[in-house]
């Protein structure tokens, strides 16, 4: 038999985030419902003048352990779990005196942002909800009669449907909310279980649990074919997940993960810098005095590939890096923060977006990074390595000078956040040519010797930006073949990995045209 025009009469509440909760309740209570709640929730209805009836005197039996135990009761699961219309169900129910409940409002203890605001172990232990999840999880399961709310958004859906339905929900509403409640448990023991395993100092431990909360849904993936939806993993780094749009028109999938990119290579630096990003791979990167100055210093690198493309800045926006920015097409903005002047640059450029991140990334913190195979996961560490000055070794006759060295560990630092095979030509903390994705290294390296020379033609210089610069590759040369191509684009000093069984050779190469070059030991590959 069929409860889906049962009437709501008896609703039970228990909720951390009281967001809402007198509204509701006083709708219910309008509506002649019996409002059942456990202590400080009960309070705060009892308070608001509503008549409540606290889960202890509904069970004749006291909260204990700290309110450890509470909601564990067979009055209150069994009248979550009883099938309306089960004669046997039914029967049960009544010669134990267990009243059914017809809809469940229930908000969990907030583990997550414990954790996030690093409290120690025992005050995380605490905060973790037993009662709560056991409660969703039976009112869910038993949806056909019991409506289950998780999230205060929902209040209005449900006060809709109540009205419009002589205080009845429907069934599609029912099974969306009982959908919505299991991805809530889900997501909480997967927060669970994963602050468990950093406790434990388990990287990769034998079972593994993701949550992630709907941010978004977008109007396709990469391609318009493909649907897509952004998630946020609620850790509160700050970057793409913790920004707001101030303005401009929706975001596209491909708009994130530029975005994402351009943020994360921004914040590499500790001086104004700009990344430019164009389908995922910068285009040009650059410190300065200012933003300003590393801005027209980024964009000098590639002008052509920057029109349509995302900018970073690793500082509040200002109004004279904004007009600079707005001269050209882009598509996104990304900053920490903004200046109401910047602000009103980009006021008049309606398509544009501007992210305000309220603070940057630390490119040093440790993480994970997840990507889908077929028939599961592949994950991984950040890649959060940086190489500085003594950990380089000069294997060259000739070693870098200070400036070259400088320039070094700046293009070896933006090679990081290159497709594979990448090759970062630098000059004075500017990127003047790149070459990302290909499958040969020396084609890498001649694409970022061309690009470099188009660029130098079109700004009217006598001769290529590369002739004096610095050359890093992401991983080592494999034959002397794409070093000989930098030397012959007038790179005058190498960074590498080193590791290949033909060093000696590619070091030779080095000497034979008077290169400086140095090995790191570490590789950044990024596909």
């Amino acid at each position: 038999m069929s409860a889906s025009a049962t009437p709501i009469r008896r609703a039970l509440f228990s909720v951390s985030d009281k967001t809402g909760l007198i509204a509701f309740a006083r709708f219910l209570a309008e509506r002649g419902v019996h409002l059942l709640s456990t202590g400080g929730t009960a309070k705060a209805i009892r308070d608001a003048g509503l008549a409540v009836t606290e889960v202890a005197d509904h069970t004749g039996f006291p909260e204990m352990l700290d309110g450890r135990v509470k909601t564990l009761h067979p009055a209150i699961h069994g009248g979550l779990l009883g099938i309306r219309g089960n004669a046997e169900h039914e029967k049960a129910m009544a010669e134990h005196k267990i009243a059914p409940i017809d809809l469940l409002v229930v908000n969990l203890y907030p583990f997550e942002a414990t954790v996030a605001k690093g409290a120690d172990f025992e005050t995380c232990i605490e905060n973790i909800d037993i009662g709560g999840p056991a409660l969703i999880r039976g009112a869910a399961k038993n949806h056909e009669s019991v409506t289950v709310v998780v999230d205060a958004a929902d209040y209005q859906a449900v006060m809709d449907e109540m009205t419009g339905n002589g205080g009845a929900t429907s069934p599609a509403l029912r099974r969306r909310l009982a959908a919505t409640a299991y991805a809530r448990t889900g997501a909480y023991d997967a927060a669970i279980s994963g602050w468990f395993a950093a406790q434990l100092g388990e990287t990769f431990p034998h079972r593994i649990a993701f949550g992630g909360e709907l941010r978004q849904t977008l109007r396709y993936g990469e391609n318009p074919h493909q649907q897509a939806a952004y998630y946020t993993s609620g850790t509160g780094r700050p970057g793409l997940g913790t920004a707001v749009q101030v303005q401009g028109k929706e975001l596209s999938y491909n708009n994130l993960g530029d975005t994402d990119a351009a943020i994360e290579l921004a914040a590499e630096f500790t001086q104004p810098a700009v990344a430019i990003i164009k389908h995922a791979n910068p285009c040009g990167v650059a410190v300065g005095s200012d933003l300003r100055q590393a801005y027209e210093r980024a964009l000098a690198c590639d002008p052509t590939s920057a029109f349509g493309g995302i900018v970073a800045v690793n500082r509040p926006l200002d109004a004279a890096t904004a007009a600079e920015i707005a001269k050209i097409f882009t598509e996104v903005v990304v900053a920490p923060e903004a200046d109401e002047a910047a602000r009103a640059v980009f006021a008049a450029k309606k398509n544009l977006r501007l992210m305000l991140t309220g603070g940057m990334p630390d490119p040093h913190e440790p993480g994970m990074t997840l990507r889908s195979v077929g028939g599961g996961y592949l994950l991984q560490n950040r890649d959060n390595g940086h190489v500085r000055r003594e950990d380089l070794k000069v294997v060259t006759r000739r070693a870098p000078s200070d400036r070259e060295l400088e320039d070094l560990l700046f293009a070896f630092t933006v090679c990081k956040h290159v497709k594979s095979n990448a090759i970062v030509y630098v000059k004075n903390g500017a990127t003047v040519g790149i070459g990302a994705g290909q499958m040969s290294r020396v084609d890498s390296s001649r694409i970022a010797s061309w690009k470099a020379s188009e660029a130098s033609k079109e700004a009217g210089l006598p001769e290529s930006s590369t002739i004096g610069s610095v050359v890093a590759s992401d991983a080592f040369f494999p034959f002397a073949d794409g070093l000989l191509a930098a030397a012959a684009a007038g790179a005058t000093a190498v960074i590498q990995p080193g590791g290949s069984v033909r060093d000696n050779e590619v070091i030779a190469a080095a000497d034979e045209k008077g290169l400086a070059m140095v090995f790191t030991g570490m590789r950044h590959f990024r596909h």
